[in-house]
């Protein structure tokens, strides 16, 4: 029998999908609700948690019900990967260069790189920062800073990981040259070449050339596009193999899309930690989710300091800043020493102004405008594909981030895709660039969001439709 609460909330739901409450736009309040609808405040107030529940709408503290901006289309998503479960050594990365380079003509769509479009970059916000912190600092933008990295940086940076619930002061904090530079820290310090290192798959195939580098192996372990790796299968492999670290993008996996729950999170750090298995947590897209809620971090359960967090300001302020950090727990003294004999400290000007905005809030406000434009772009590129790609094409459907996973059907070369894209000036980044060995994901393709919506950039998706199409028959 069904609940009056339930009827009710099928009525509001109806109502947003006929367009009466749009998305973003707040709902009636509690006892209005209750008021239209002749039921109990107690009932109006479970329907619209029981609408929360299902993510259709969201609470504001002390404002009251919204339509949520993030919203599943009835379109299908890849399954859960299954790569190989032999440990082996990175190859083939050079094409995801030749690949970056394309990218920068101007005169090309970019759809294959990570690094947003300078039009959801706080520019102007930049520009003022730059010239405010050069006036209050003068010659100090232009000297050393500390080893560890600008003191009021880390302070900021040491407030927000608290309200992650990660007991974190200044001194627990290594800035870095982005993110990158702070896995690559982190991996050095609790690894040596030739180990075996635990990652989800797909992944992002920077973290796979850091690995390369690093002279070490991956271990690729099989992810669902929106719950996260497998722990199963990573459990399976920890009995297996001799893994001595495992490498995971917590909040928005790239390529993926895939966030852990806190569960899931909780249960990652039990299983590694009584195995004796650090983990380098990259947490680099955790500030873009649509939702209200910041998502948390492994970091958080933490009990014995074998989280390295690792994160940066290259997806959100700006990526040419290159300011990242990293907080490598138990294993500080060991970065520490990496980073003298490495590249000891980082530019002081960037440090500045990183830790200007976040003092002065420009960082948060600039969060809140963008997370919304990241969200609306998102969906305007999965329909986009469920319009103009082949029949029988998959996409998820991320609540942050900005990276899209296509999969095409099985008859698409992915790699023969991009070359024929890129000579109509659209770039794509195929499947196989995200796998240890370029083995894999034959017919996917990920795209970017972080492109301004324009006829243009249409046009260009429907004729990558059409050629993808093309290679099917042909």
């Amino acid at each position: 029998m069904k609940h009056l609460y339930e009827t009710v909330a099928e009525n509001i739901l109806a109502h947003i999908e006929q367009g009466v409450y749009r998305s973003g736009e707040r709902l009636p309040g509690i006892r209005r609700l209750s008021q239209q609808l002749n039921v109990s405040v107690s009932t109006a107030l479970e329907a619209y948690r029981l609408l929360e529940d299902q993510g259709r709408i969201q609470a504001r503290a002390r404002s009251g019900y919204y339509v949520s901006t993030v919203h599943r289309l009835a379109i299908t998503e890849p399954d859960m990967s299954d790569p190989s479960a032999i440990p082996s050594r990175v190859t083939g990365q050079s094409l995801t260069r030749q690949i970056l380079l394309a990218a920068k003509d101007p005169y090309q769509i970019n759809l294959g790189s990570s690094v947003p479009s300078p039009a959801f970059l706080p520019t102007r916000v930049l520009q003022q920062a730059t010239q405010k912190v050069v006036r209050l600092f003068e010659k100090r933008c232009f000297d050393t800073d500390e080893l560890l990295g600008n003191q009021e940086l880390r302070r900021q940076i040491a407030k927000r990981m608290v309200e992650l619930n990660c007991a974190v002061n200044p001194d627990d904090i290594v800035i870095t040259h982005g993110a990158r530079d702070a896995v690559r820290l982190a991996l050095m310090a609790i690894c040596k070449p030739g180990d075996v290192i635990a990652i989800e798959s797909p992944t992002f195939y920077g973290l796979l050339q850091v690995i390369e580098s690093c002279g070490m192996e991956a271990l690729e372990i099989p992810t669902h596009p929106r719950e996260g790796v497998s722990l199963e299968a990573l459990q399976m492999a920890i009995e297996q193999w001799p893994i001595k670290a495992c490498l995971l993008i917590s909040n928005y996996n790239n390529p993926l899309g895939s966030s852990m729950s806190d569960e899931r999170k909780k249960t990652l750090v039990a299983l590694l930690e009584k195995n004796g298995i650090p983990l380098v947590e990259d947490d680099v897209y955790g500030d873009l989710g649509f939702g209200l809620r910041r998502p948390s971090v492994a970091k958080a359960w933490s009990q014995q300091g074998e989280v390295l967090y690792c994160s940066s300001f290259a997806k959100t302020l700006s990526p040419g800043l290159r300011v990242g950090w990293l907080v490598p727990g138990r294993h500080m003294k060991k970065v520490e020493n990496l980073k003298y004999m490495l590249h000891q400290a980082t530019p002081t000007l960037n440090q500045l102004i990183v830790a200007h905005l976040l003092e002065q809030g420009g960082y948060d406000r600039y969060l809140r405008h963008v997370r919304q434009e990241y969200a609306q772009s998102v969906t305007r590129m999965v329909k986009a594909v469920s319009l103009f790609f082949p029949a029988g094409t998959k996409v998820t459907q991320p609540e942050g981030g900005f990276a899209l996973w296509v999969e095409l059907p099985e008859s698409v070369d992915a790699m023969e895709l991009h070359r024929c894209a890129s000579l109509e000036g659209i770039i794509i980044a195929p499947g196989p660039l995200f796998s240890a060995t370029q083995k894999k994901y034959g017919n996917f393709i990920r795209l970017s969001c972080a492109v301004p919506w324009n006829d243009r950039l249409e046009r260009a998706l429907k004729k990558l439709g059409d050629m993808a199409g093309d290679l099917m028959e042909g």
